[in-house]
């Protein structure tokens, strides 16, 4: 598996590599850390490395800052699912970067064990956030990772299967034309699933619903 690793600063590069490369154990696979300092040399990574499988992206870049950052990077690889990676941890900052279709968002600002914690948690294809106002207990964050905890719990909570699929590519971060082709709908089917998904989780957008399968700690899957 190939990780892409965008931040501008070659030490913090080097030392989150070294700490994936020793510490992260994926079942079967070898994990190989790709770096690049900006969007620029990124472009030039991918473009030599097109099987990237994740990349970590700093929102504060000498050629990008912000929220913009993210907005690029999707352009620039829709296929390539991407985790916020970031000193500036303010809620509206991390809701804003899920809302933009990052897999996740970790704060530079957490201990080198949530750290490696969260990493593996999206590596293993499920989705971190930090703490937000209001969350549950008192862990640095919740994640989104056992599959038979996930689907229990939702179906509990009155989803159907099909609901769950739709639930599952909303927080990977799929538009609704794609969740079309995904599971061959159509784009009034998915957006009957949708509004019967936030009116269960009792909210009024994506974002929302994210924040609050987040919160909940509920654990989904990939989708695919």
């Amino acid at each position: 598996m190939k990780l892409l690793l965008i931040d501008d600063h070659a030490l913090f590069r080097d030392g989150l590599t070294l700490l994936m490369t020793l510490r992260l154990r994926l079942p079967g696979e070898s994990l190989e850390v790709l770096q690049a300092g900006n969007l620029g040399e990124a472009a030039a990574v991918l473009a030599l490395h097109p099987d990237v499988s994740l990349a970590l992206l700093d929102l504060g870049l000498p050629d990008h800052q912000g929220l913009g950052t993210l907005h690029l990077w999707r352009e620039l690889a829709p296929h390539v699912p991407v985790v916020v990676l970031s000193a500036d941890d303010r809620p509206d900052t991390i809701i804003s970067a899920i809302d933009a279709g990052a897999s996740g968002f970790i704060p530079k600002t957490v201990h080198t064990a949530v750290m490696q914690e969260a990493i593996s948690r999206v590596l293993a294809g499920g989705v971190y956030l930090p703490a937000l106002p209001c969350a549950h207990g008192a862990e640095a964050g919740h994640w989104l990772d056992d599959p038979l905890d996930g689907e229990e719990a939702l179906d509990g909570m009155g989803f159907s299967d099909r609901q769950v699929d739709v639930l599952r590519l909303l927080i990977e971060g799929k538009a609704n034309k794609e969740i079309c082709r995904l599971l061959n709908l159509s784009e009034s089917t998915v957006k009957t699933h949708l509004g019967a998904i936030f009116r269960k989780l009792k909210v009024n957008s994506r974002t929302q619903a994210v924040v609050a399968i987040a919160k909940a700690g509920v654990s989904l899957k990939p989708a695919l």
